[in-house]
């Protein structure tokens, strides 16, 4: 295949693994905690026999994405041993684990470094005025808090993954201004992957009274975020959140290069399932667009890891060559 023919978006080939739904936060737009202290946590041993039945799957990035557990928790240093050892499994068994587990101490920043290839923490929106609506009851959404995350990953050199979530009460001033923060934090640590622009999809479980955001503006939006972010950060898109056959291929068209994760579910908007990838191929086909697997770490990144991180990608990266 001569790619350099090509037109191409990115996607990751991914499953999600859930340690735990339970979260201290109560954003009233989620449609995935559940009350601290109401679920059983997944075992190792559960884990494991999923691991065992993606081997003979296509996938690659395991990722770890997990309800938080308030930061005077009792159980707070059982919750970070349970992600950290099911890290630490998937790599064992030849994938490439990428955590986004909410706001981390940087102690738990710099260890949970040594068993992933990237991790990830959703900006949201930084404007502070959410604090009285949406994240009135949600204190690891302060917006100071999930900066100093980035600032984090940037000195501990983590490769990372941010984004907004549009349509939640901000305006799009305060989206660009989260593009700017964003910007500026890049600029001074160059570890950002990619920013996923990501429209509120209304769930059956969230007590928040607001429609979908409109996906006629999404173009608009990611456009905007092109001129604004730094070249080398990819925008990243969720093709099921966006209905629209066109929309979808107006948003490729706008900047838009990548559709994150395709795996069976949704984990976070549960009510939209995934647009699987013969079906993501042939949408983006009339457009001239071709779609290509990729790691859950960018080329530019590899010289951050060591170890057995650094095999696993390399081996992984040999495997996607042979199979394009």
């Amino acid at each position: 295949m001569a790619l350099q023919n090509y037109r191409i978006v990115t996607y990751s080939p991914a499953y999600t693994i859930v340690p735990t739904y339970e979260c201290f936060n109560r954003c009233t737009y989620c449609n995935f905690r559940a009350e601290p202290g109401s679920s059983n946590w997944i075992s190792l041993s559960a884990a494991k026999d999923i691991f065992q039945r993606l081997q003979k799957q296509n996938v690659c990035e395991i990722l770890i994405l997990s309800g938080e557990v308030h930061p005077n928790s009792p159980r707070r240093e059982q919750w970070f041993n349970l992600i950290y050892d099911l890290c630490n499994l998937a790599l064992s068994m030849g994938f490439l684990p990428h955590t986004n587990a909410g706001v981390l101490s940087y102690e738990e920043m710099q260890k949970m470094k040594q068993v992933n290839v990237s991790m990830g923490l959703m900006l949201e929106q930084l404007t502070p005025k959410l604090l009285q609506t949406v994240h009135k009851h949600a204190p690891g959404k302060n917006p100071e808090l999930r900066l100093q995350q980035l600032e984090w990953a940037g000195e501990l050199k983590i490769p990372f993954t941010t984004g907004l979530l549009l349509g939640i009460g901000e305006t799009l001033v305060d989206c660009w201004d989260t593009l700017a923060a964003i910007s500026q934090i890049h600029h001074k640590y160059k570890h950002i992957q990619e920013v996923i622009l990501q429209p509120h999809s209304p769930g059956t479980q969230q007590s928040f009274d607001f429609p979908h955001f409109n996906p006629h503006k999404l173009p608009q939006v990611i456009a905007k975020a092109r001129e604004i972010l730094p070249k080398d950060i990819k925008i990243q898109i969720p093709p099921n959140l966006v209905k629209d056959e066109q929309w979808l291929l107006a948003c490729i068209e706008a900047g838009a290069r990548d559709l994150g994760g395709i795996s069976p579910k949704d984990e976070v908007n549960p009510d939209y399932p995934h647009i699987q990838e013969n079906e993501l191929r042939e949408i983006l086909q009339p457009g001239g667009w071709d779609l290509l697997p990729r790691l859950p770490v960018y080329p530019q990144f590899d010289e951050w890891l060591s170890g057995e991180l650094e095999v696993g990608v390399k081996r992984l990266r040999e495997e996607i060559a042979l199979s394009l």
